[in-house]
Parts: C-alpha cells; structure tokens; sequence
C-alpha cells in the first residue's frame, strides 16, 4: 500500500498532478484510488468526467472520489450533532443553526481524512492518491491529530468524570440533558480513529507528502514554509513538483524575460529543496485535463521512474545516542533560531515554529530526561538530553 499526497499553494495544479499520478499507477498495473478531500472538489473538471461521493471505476485499475464532507461529518460526529442540537433547543437557542455551530474549523476535512484510513485499511488498493487542499488548510488538517490525542489523554478523563458526577444535580433542570455515554464515546472513537490514521500518515513507508510548486516567487515562498511545518510535524516529503515551466524554445521574443526568471527560480527551488528530487514537468501546449493529456503531464514529470515508489528516504526526525546522553533531531529547514521556541513539561516537548505548534510525547528512551540545550545547524534542530532523573519539570525557553 502506498498513499501520496499532494498539496501546495491553490492555482499551482496539485489536482492535475495528482489526477497524472493516479493515472500513471493505474497504468503501471496497480490498482489505484484518486481522492480529492478539498471541500471546493476540481477532480472531476481534471478528470473530465463526473464523479460521487463513494468511488466510481473510470478506468482499468483506477478508481476516484470526491468525498463529501458533510455527510462524513455526519456519520462521525451524528450523536454529538444530535445532543448538541437538543442542548440549543433547552437553550432556546435554536435559531442559531446548532449543526453550523458544532462544525469547527478544519473538521469537515479532517473527517474526509478519515475515509482515507478505511480506504487503506480495506486492502482493496495498492496505492491511494489524495488531492489535499492548498497548503495551509493542508497543514492544520494533519495537525489535529497530535492537538486531539493531548486533548484526550490529559482532559477527557476529567470531563467525563465531571459530567457523570453532575448528571444527577442537572436532572432537575427541565429538559437539560448532560452528554451521555453514547455522545462521550463517540468522541474517544474519533480521536482513536485519528490516532490509527496517524499511524498510517507518518509511515515514510507507506505515506509520501509531495509538494507541487510553480517558478514564482509567493509560491516558493509558501512551500518553504509547508516543508519546514511537514517536516516539524514529522511528515515524510519525498518530492517537490515544479509544474508549468517554460520550455527552452520560450527563450526568444515575448517570453524570453519569463523563461529567465523561470530559470532563476528553479535555481533557487533546486538550492532549497535539495536533496529531494525535482520532478519538472513543462507548460503544456494544450489544457490539461481527461486522460490524454494527463499521462502526458505523468510522462514529463516521471520520465523513467516509478511514481509510487518512495522517491526520497531522508528523516526528518530521529533520536541519537551520543557521549553526553541522547539527542533528538528534528529537521526545520528555512527557519532562523528566533523563530524557535521549546517547552518541555514532564514527558512531552512543545516545539513551536514561527505560527505553528507541535506536541512530541517523547519515547520511552527519552523518558524522565531533561533538555539540557538545544542548537539549529543546517536546517535542523538539536535537542539534548541529559540523563535520567525521577523529577518531572517544566522549562521554557528560546534556542
């Protein structure tokens, strides 16, 4: 099983790359699924064919789907929609809209994810290419996982314990009624659905992060800034597309200035993302879309390679044993040090990068140790570990 996912700053062509993709396996024999998650869904206009809500064949070995957000919302979040909604009627509250109102931001899409783990877990394809949304919903939907684990491992045990305790007090409160273990439940069985999905996503085996950029400059900029946060969050990127480039032969008249500052741009991409590959694929002739012209885009990105094979295996996070104890490594590349900060409480580290927050639960080796320092070299973080101690502490401070 192989899962790719394709992201990038909106308008570079992530849904046609990813469309080419899914194409290109299917053809290589692989029996392939292409999922758009994007709430504003183009995969069908890609395609040039129409598409539902569940996967529909529309090729030998290929199968695609734009997910519908709602209804996978729905389906996970029912009973809490539904107490919620009665909880706003005691309220007299109703009017608001209570199901608009218990859709937080990024939960439609993280929910759409969630079909993906079943689709991997289903065994019914070899590779499964998603279409994500443009880069920063992107990253805030792979976020949500680490955010909820810490919500339900150090909060939900006190909530719960705190509702059962005055489910009785409120029962002479006319028509209130307090979550009961049905709606609590289901909470728990979304964040341990989350949790299985991370298993899969951070999986450099299974799961490639690939990012899809043009030769301009508030494009490159942002997928500078995706690349540190994927690898922050510990997401494998295996490569970076560089899509609509001009052609050689754009060197003379109108676009001879264009076809200079491409090339000064994919200098600069080749300097930045090295050692990832850049898989350059051409301004085409043509519109891209429908199957035609979407191997076409495959052919010139992937030339002789095997697409859905893992294109790049450097870590971005690993633990080190060293003369002084041990060390984490977390590669944050594009980052100046006074963007970095480093909480540790007890066993978890808080990294944040610039807007961007990361929990690490640290592993056992780490366990009862204490950041001694940390340093930025080269794109990546060091944090040292001293040696053990019974204490649990909470430090705070820059690089």
């Amino acid at each position: 099983m192989r899962i790719l996912i394709y992201t990038g700053k909106g308008g570079v062509g992530k849904t046609s790359v990813a469309a080419a993709t899914a194409y290109r396996l299917a053809a290589e024999g692989k029996r392939t699924l292409v999922v758009s998650t994007d709430a504003a869904h183009s995969l069908s206009d890609s395609l040039h064919l129409p598409l539902d809500f569940e996967p529909v064949q529309i090729d030998d070995r290929l199968w695609a789907q734009e997910i519908d957000s709602l209804k996978e919302t729905e389906r996970h979040w029912g009973s809490v929609m539904s107490w919620f909604s009665g909880f706003m009627q005691w309220a007299k509250l109703d009017d608001i809209g209570s199901e608009e109102m218990m859709i937080f931001p990024g939960f439609e899409e993280m929910f759409s994810l969630l079909r993906l783990k079943e689709h991997a877990a289903g065994g019914r394809y070899d590779a499964i290419v998603v279409d994500c949304a443009p880069t920063g919903e992107t990253l805030r939907l792979l976020s949500y996982p680490h955010l909820l684990k810490w919500w339900v491992r150090h909060m939900f045990p006190y909530e719960r314990k705190l509702v059962k305790l005055a489910r009785p007090i409120v029962k002479a409160t006319k028509g209130l009624e307090l979550p009961n273990d049905e709606v609590m439940d289901s909470l728990a069985q979304v964040v341990a659905e989350l949790e299985q999905l991370q298993t899969v996503i951070m999986d450099p085996a299974v799961t490639s992060v690939r990012l899809v950029v043009n030769p301009e400059k508030m494009v490159i900029a942002e997928a500078r800034r995706a690349f540190t946060n994927l690898n922050m969050y510990g997401f494998h990127t295996d490569a970076v597309i560089l899509n609509r480039v001009l052609p050689d032969k754009a060197s003379e008249g109108y676009w001879a200035d264009w076809r200079q500052i491409h090339r000064r741009y994919e200098e600069e991409i080749s300097e930045c993302f090295s050692p990832l590959p850049i898989l350059k694929v051409p301004l085409m002739n043509k519109e891209v879309f429908g199957k035609e012209m979407l191997l076409k885009m495959a052919s010139a990105a992937f030339a002789e390679r095997d697409c859905g094979s893992v294109l790049y295996e450097g870590k971005a996070e690993e633990i080190r044993r060293t003369e002084q104890g041990y060390e984490l490594r977390i590669a944050v590349p594009f980052t100046d040090k006074d963007q970095i900060r480093l909480r540790q409480n007890g066993d978890e580290l808080t990294l944040q990068v610039g807007s961007y927050k990361r929990l690490l639960t640290l592993p056992r080796v780490l366990m009862n140790r204490n950041v001694e320092s940390a340093r930025l070299e080269e794109g990546c973080l060091s944090v040292r570990f001293g040696e053990r101690t019974g204490e649990q502490i909470e430090k705070e401070g820059k690089v």
